[in-house]
């Protein structure tokens, strides 16, 4: 028995490392350093002006993008009239100056005020306390044309989590009552109220899921109030009188930008109904304020014309040497502004997403090492050995996460997919710390494409290549690594 046992062991273990080789030396075949460098240049140049979200910068890789997806023969997935997901977005910009001027008290945004939504107008009416704001608190109230004040949160809970939780709530009801503005009294003690200032009177983008065809913008002002003495409270509780509200310059601006979308249909006639997504996105940070050397574009090339540039290649390897998997490949829009790209893409997938196996995402900080490769989240699935296998393979050693830290598995596309249950990690430059050579070109002006080592990110993406090809071909799904805390989250997406 042992005798026949060990000859089909030796053949079964030659012909996986011969699928192997072969994979290697297709992922060799179209890589060149030429193409990488150019690819990762034209990203990168100031022409596109940072590809900011939303920019004609961002406009233009996107159709560099896609075109470089058709020239490879690279399909549109059917039901998708192009490349391009359509992402609707809103973008809410701070005012620029108002007032809240009640009897005697005049309260402004530069010291005591922050606005949490609405737009720009004047507001008058009797101010009407309405306690902590909840229904009953509503409805004992007649709060029809009049400017109502609340304390934020709820009874017993006045931490900022339940201000942020329940200040939608009362906005709502405030206003499906008829009233014209919401304020409410701010008392949590953290975070500090000038860091709370700086966080939520800047510029915000966010996704927007309102319907389609409503281009209702609601004015319908929300307002905190900073009260962490509990000074004012007294005041509203027994103020009666009119008040106004002046905001000035605060705006909301809707606008459509786009995820780049790819498909190679895999040639397995039942694992072709398997999907691997590969991503990473293309926007970056836009421009700002002009550094010493007076440059003011943020070229992002690192972050993440390199991403970009990976997945590019990758697409061109797999269009001329298609897996036994189907292969998407998304370029998401928006990363830079809370991921919004792929949380747009997950709930408005192409493909159904119990039929995507896999996200193999590839993002970048920078790098500090220049012989290895970073996994972050190297081992929390079942593919490991193929990363460490396509690493070495270019002479790059892979290693596991080296910052948890920085909780950067959190902080990339791929985890929008892990949330929905999808087996994913984010493969990236070779990082071992935040440190001075990492932070003096991560989101820095510094960042353009003379600053990388050519040499370098040519072994890189060849690896990422040859990943790609391993883990499209596995013989076995991927899965993840019982025990993970996104493991229930797969079990409950496929239905195990």
């Amino acid at each position: 028995m042992i005798s026949r046992i060990i000859p089909t062991f030796i053949f079964c273990f030659t012909v996986i490392w011969a699928c192997a080789q072969q994979d290697k030396k297709i992922a060799e075949s179209t890589v060149t350093r030429t193409g990488v460098e150019a690819k990762v240049r034209f990203l990168a140049s100031d022409e596109l002006r940072g590809r900011d979200t939303p920019s004609p910068g961002l406009d233009i890789a996107a159709r560099y993008i896609s075109t470089k997806l058709f020239s490879y023969g690279v399909k549109k997935v059917p039901g998708m009239d192009d490349y391009y997901q359509p992402v609707r977005m809103i973008s809410s910009s701070p005012p620029s100056r108002g007032t809240f001027t009640v009897g005697d008290s005049v309260f402004d945004f530069k010291n005591d005020m922050i606005l949490t939504a609405g737009g720009a107008g004047v507001f008058a009416g009797d101010v009407v306390f309405v306690n902590y704001g909840s229904e009953e608190d509503f409805s004992a109230a007649d709060v029809k044309g009049k400017i109502v004040v609340a304390r934020s949160g709820t009874k017993g809970k006045s931490d900022a989590q339940a201000a942020f939780k329940t200040a939608g709530v009362k906005a709502r009801l405030a206003e499906e009552k008829g009233a014209v503005a919401l304020i409410e009294l701010y008392n949590a003690p953290q975070p500090a109220w000038k860091l709370l200032q700086f966080y939520l009177s800047s510029t915000k983008v966010g996704l927007d899921e309102g319907e389609e065809d409503d281009e209702s913008d609601s004015t319908f002002p929300r307002i905190w109030l900073e009260d962490l003495s509990n000074e004012k409270l007294p005041y509203f509780t027994s103020y009666q009188g009119n008040a106004q509200l002046v905001v000035e310059g605060a705006d909301e601006a809707r606008f459509v930008t786009q995820n780049v979308i790819g498909l190679v249909e895999g040639t397995d006639p039942v694992l072709k109904n398997e999907y691997i997504v590969y991503s990473g996105h293309y926007d970056h940070v836009g421009v700002g304020e002009p550094n010493s050397a007076g440059d003011s574009i943020f070229n992002g090339t690192r972050d993440n014309a390199i991403g970009s540039m990976t997945i590019l290649e990758a697409a061109q390897n797999i269009a001329a040497n298609p897996l036994k998997r189907s292969a998407l490949f998304i370029f998401f829009t928006g990363e830079e502004k809370g991921l919004l790209g792929s949380e747009w893409y997950v709930k408005n997938p192409v493909v159904p997403m119990q039929q995507v196996v896999y996200c193999f995402n590839s993002d970048n900080a920078g790098y500090n090492n220049t012989e290895i490769i970073t996994i972050i989240g190297l081992n929390r699935t079942t593919v490991a050995k193929e990363l460490i296998t396509a690493g070495k393979a270019f002479g790059l050693e892979v290693i596991d996460d080296p910052v948890p830290d920085q909780n950067l598995y959190d902080r990339s596309d791929h985890v929008n997919f892990a949330r929905a249950g999808v087996p994913a990690l984010m493969f990236t430059l070779g990082l071992t710390d935040f440190d001075e050579e990492l932070m003096k070109y991560y989101h820095q002006q510094a960042d353009n494409p003379d600053s990388v080592d050519y040499d370098y990110l040519y072994k890189f993406t060849q690896a990422y290549v040859y990943a790609c090809r391993l883990i499209g071909n596995r013989k076995v799904r991927p899965k993840w690594v019982e025990g993970d805390k996104y493991y229930e989250a797969g079990q409950k997406l496929y239905g195990l």
